[in-house]
């Protein structure tokens, strides 16, 4: 991750702010404080996230699985799952034991 420009104090204040104004939308407020709307409604969700408990941990695995899927750690057979011997046979009928072409094999 990257430095931000906002401190968490401002961060926590925009979000208690935000809060504190019901009926009011993330743009007004956002504009108050100087910054984007999208940037005041991030920072909401995230306290809201930190709220619940348990989600740190859900985002993190998350997260972590999403980094696996890029590294091509979870690719289809990567793990020898299906035997090298059967690949492909079952949809062609070539299936040892299976009536029809493959019955043979």
């Amino acid at each position: 991750m990257g430095t931000s420009k906002y401190t968490p104090e401002f961060r926590a204040d925009a979000v208690a702010l935000y809060r504190a104004s019901p009926g009011r939308t993330y743009a007004p407020v956002a504009k108050d404080l100087g910054v984007n709307h999208e940037t005041l409604r991030v920072w909401v969700r995230e306290a809201e996230q930190a709220a619940v408990p348990g989600t740190a941990e859900a985002t993190a695995l998350a997260r972590e699985n999403r980094q696996l899927r890029t590294q091509g750690a979870f690719r289809p057979g990567a793990a020898g799952s299906v035997a090298p011997w059967s690949r492909g046979r079952r949809r062609r009928g070539l299936w040892p034991g299976s009536p029809g072409r493959g019955a043979h094999l």
